[in-house]
This record gives C-alpha cells, sequence and structure tokens, in this order.
C-alpha cells in the first residue's frame, strides 16, 4: 500500500464509500438525520472500526437495514431500539475500533514509562 493509498483509502475503498453515502442521502429524512447521527457516535466516540472492511459491513449493514425500515413503514427506533448507541455498541463489539486502538497505546507508553 503507498502513502496514498494509507492517507485517503484505495480508489475502490474510495467509490464504495461514495456509493454508500450516495445510498444514505436518498433515505427519507428520519432515517437520513439517524445514520448521520450514528456516523457522527462512531467516530467522536472512538467506537468506529479501524479498517475499511469494517467500515463496510457496519455502515453498509445500516443502511440496508434502513432501506427495508423505510420501505416498510417503520420508524427508525423499532429497528435500532430506544438506546441507539447501545445499538452502534453492539454491531462494533467484535470489530478492533478506535478506542481499542487508543487505549491499546496509552497502556504501551505508560508501560514503557514515557
Amino acid at each position: 500500500m503507498n502513502f496514498f493509498e494509507k492517507i485517503i483509502g484505495s480508489l475502490d475503498e474510495k467509490r464504495e464509500w461514495r456509493a454508500m453515502e450516495s445510498r444514505a442521502k436518498a433515505l427519507p429524512t428520519e432515517y437520513r438525520n439517524a445514520y448521520k447521527a450514528i456516523q457522527k457516535y462512531m467516530w467522536t466516540a472512538g467506537g468506529g472500526p479501524t479498517d475499511w472492511e469494517g467500515n463496510k459491513r457496519i455502515f453498509g449493514g445500516i443502511i440496508d437495514l434502513f432501506e427495508e425500515g423505510a420501505a416498510e413503514g417503520k420508524k427508525v427506533t423499532d429497528l435500532t431500539g430506544q438506546d441507539v448507541a447501545a445499538f452502534c455498541d453492539d454491531l462494533v463489539q467484535d470489530e478492533q475500533t478506535w478506542k481499542d486502538k487508543y487505549r491499546k497505546r496509552l497502556n504501551d507508553t505508560i508501560g514503557r514509562g514515557e
């Protein structure tokens, strides 16, 4: 992987991400707003996956779920439950997250006495 790919990801990944974001933008307002809020939670809480495959699986899965729910006329919380943060946390429980990565880095740093 070259430097450019490390910074922005491969061109294929970038295309896939843009396609997912286009699908999210096409969701009804309630779902689109929920998707953006979930993304923000995952990025700011450090709970998002650290690799492309994890991100694709999780965010693509959310979009699939929301598209189906919208087609069936359900509310977002009918799909996620009232505790949307717990829903998000469950989605990433088997993924390495940024929070995990930073936690390890902190423990390694302190363990070395730096």
